[in-house]
């Protein structure tokens, strides 16, 4: 389905880059529900207008009733009942309007933002940080939301009632009409001055609240360690750090704006706008220069001006709250895309060179980060058609950075990476998706059965292939004692599978995808020495006729690679099979003679070193 994501006049698909960057506003972000939102408007204009001619109408009865006292004045009390009827329905026609948009929009918005994010390089959502990320998928939209729903009745009473009832104030006595006027200039200029630095404290407020946020889930997420190392102690202190800079910025506002403020409010209440312009009319009335029935007219409709500062300031409030929501949004859709082929060729026309490698890095060079050291330097490697190509190395030597360069999750700063003879920038992501398969150390599972995990990638697979894609991966017979099968739910993120499962049902999906390359980073890692050698048999024999990259940390999994790349602070600092690298005693050879130590590491010492101390004669 097609979703309007042109939330940005400055975008750039729209637009050249500007010259100065726009002050966040949230009436541009509300471009796609901008023509609900006036007729939401619309309608509670309306409904207002409609109030204010409930008055005039009640006017012209006491008018009437004062003329011609034994006369009922039905036609104006009808005409009353008729509009306060209709100001009703209006104003309910109005906010019905406001939170059909304000769901339209949070729709529009979410959706906006997870294709936005399906768009950029992993190495900005994972620069993001996915709470983050989460808060402005869930919590900006929703004030975004309220905001829409709430703010579009508000401005019928912040602009359309105090200017037309200014008017009719002006038409009936212009006196009593600058007698409002100017209660409400003296109620403006306090809460004026109550709101001068009420920017600046709000900024400060939310920088209180969001790291009262932070350390509730800092001190909430490391319980574990919070309760072996220091009994919530340091956790705790900055929690409470947080909390005690809230309250002093709570009380400094208070202290700054709160006798101005209330003081306004006071003002700007019916009251003090209806005791003067009584004690002005029943002075104007005694002198036989207003009459009643205007001077009680007047008395009827004047508190409207002064009722509708406060929804005024209301909705100012409500936009400064908002505004920052508007601008976390509005980064993440401004945020960069990969970079995409101007013209698509179709999947059957793509056109791989089967004479090509499979795969080949030509000089790439890459760094997380333009201020940042390279991961990466001059890598150049080719891997042929069907081939397994192992990747090791010390920790942060950049193996797992090769592996997620494939997929595109980031872009590498310069060279570049060829899928049969095609430079991967040229290809788009289904196109990519649909020649390489990925299996990584950290699984994800949705929380869904352990079928659909499976399915992720082939929705149209047979229950018979998904079998025989678990039963290849060793997880059909720990499927099968589970109590729903293939059934089961697995929970959010499988918390209800072992992180050796979890993997597992992974290698399973990627089997299934049946693609010519596949990635797998430390598949082995969470299999435990049971069912080890079982893996890893079956892995070897469904990767026969695919071209196979494996990022490896337990040596004994690569012995028979074809070939094996070494490597050594971003380089490739060795390369061949393993019993050539072995003997030229270099990284490799250091990297697999500590293998094979650890392996034979106890609680009482390696077997050479029992060996040797049973073989030392007594002291």
């Amino acid at each position: 389905m097609a979703v309007d994501t042109d939330l940005n006049e400055d975008s750039p698909e729209n637009s050249a880059p500007p010259i100065r960057k726009k002050r966040a506003s949230p009436w541009r972000i509300l471009k796609p529900v901008q023509t609900q939102i006036k007729l939401a408007m619309a309608i509670s204009a309306g409904s207002a207008l409609f109030g204010l001619a409930v008055m005039l109408q009640l006017m012209m009865v006491i008018q009437h009733l004062l003329a011609h006292p034994e006369t009922v004045p039905w036609l104006w009390f009808i005409g009353a009942a008729i509009c306060t009827v209709a100001a009703y329905v209006a104003r309910l026609g109005a906010f019905n309007q406001a939170h059909y948009a304000a769901f339209r929009l949070e729709r529009i918005l979410r959706i906006g933002l997870a294709e936005r994010l399906a768009r950029v390089s992993l190495g900005y959502v994972e620069t993001q940080g996915a709470g983050a990320l989460a808060k402005v998928i869930h919590d900006d939209v929703k004030a975004l939301h309220v905001f829409v729903a709430d703010s579009t009745p508000l401005y019928a009473r912040a602009y359309v009632t105090p200017v037309v009832t200014l008017g009719l104030l002006i038409i009936l006595d212009w006196r009593l009409a600058l007698v409002a006027l100017l209660i409400l200039a003296l109620g403006y200029s306090i809460l004026t001055r109550a709101q001068k630095q009420r920017r600046d404290m709000v900024r400060k407020y939310n920088t209180a609240r969001e790291k009262v946020s932070a350390a509730v889930v800092e001190y909430v997420q490391a319980m574990p360690v919070v309760r072996n190392f220091d009994s919530g102690k340091t956790s705790f202190g900055r929690y409470q750090d947080a909390l005690d800079g809230y309250l002093t910025v709570m009380l400094d506002w208070y202290r700054a704006a709160g006798f101005p403020a209330r003081f306004s409010w006071l003002v700007l209440s019916p009251m003090p706008t209806l005791t003067l312009v009584l004690g002005t009319g029943l002075w104007l009335t005694s002198l036989d220069d207003l009459s009643v029935s205007r001077w009680l007219g007047v008395l009827l409709i004047c508190t409207g001006m002064a009722e509708a500062m406060m929804p005024m300031m209301m909705l100012r409030h409500m936009i400064e709250k908002v505004t920052l929501s508007v601008i976390r949004i509005e980064e993440i859709m401004n945020a960069p895309e990969l970079q995409h082929p101007s013209t698509v060729e179709p999947q059957s026309r793509l056109g791989l060179d089967p004479s090509a490698p499979a795969l080949q890095f030509d000089n790439v060079t890459f760094s997380y980060g333009a201020d940042l050291d390279p991961a990466l330097r001059d890598i150049s490697f080719s891997v042929p058609e069907g081939s397994v190509t192992a990747l090791v190395g010390p920790s942060g030597a950049g193996k797992t950075t090769v592996a997620r360069l494939i997929p595109r999750f980031w872009d590498v700063t310069s060279g570049r990476i060829m899928l049969g003879g095609h430079d991967i920038r040229d290809m788009t992501s289904d196109q990519l998706m649909e020649q390489v398969a990925f299996v990584f150390q950290e699984s994800f599972l949705f929380a869904d059965s352990i079928a659909e995990n499976i399915r992720i990638g082939n929705p149209e697979a047979s229950d018979e292939a998904v079998i025989a894609a678990a039963t290849a991966a060793q997880a059909h017979d720990f499927i099968c004692d589970l109590p729903q099968g293939y059934d089961t739910p697995v929970g959010e993120r499988g918390v209800f599978l072992s992180g050796g499962q979890r993997q597992r049902i992974s290698i399973a999906r990627a089997l299934l995808q049946s693609r010519p390359i596949l990635v797998l980073d430390e598949a082995t890692a969470f299999s435990d020495p049971e069912n080890e050698a079982e893996l890893i048999a079956a892995l070897s024999a469904l990767m026969k006729g695919r071209t196979v990259i494996m990022v490896a940390h337990r040596l004994a999994t690569i012995r028979d690679a074809d070939q094996i790349l070494v490597f050594d602070k971003g380089q490739i600092s060795e390369r061949g099979d393993h019993d050539d690298l072995v003997a030229k005693q270099g990284i490799y050879a250091r990297l697999w003679n500590n293998y094979e130590q650890a392996q034979n590491w106890s609680l009482g010492g390696t077997d050479a070193d029992r060996t040797i101390a049973q073989e030392e004669p007594a002291q």
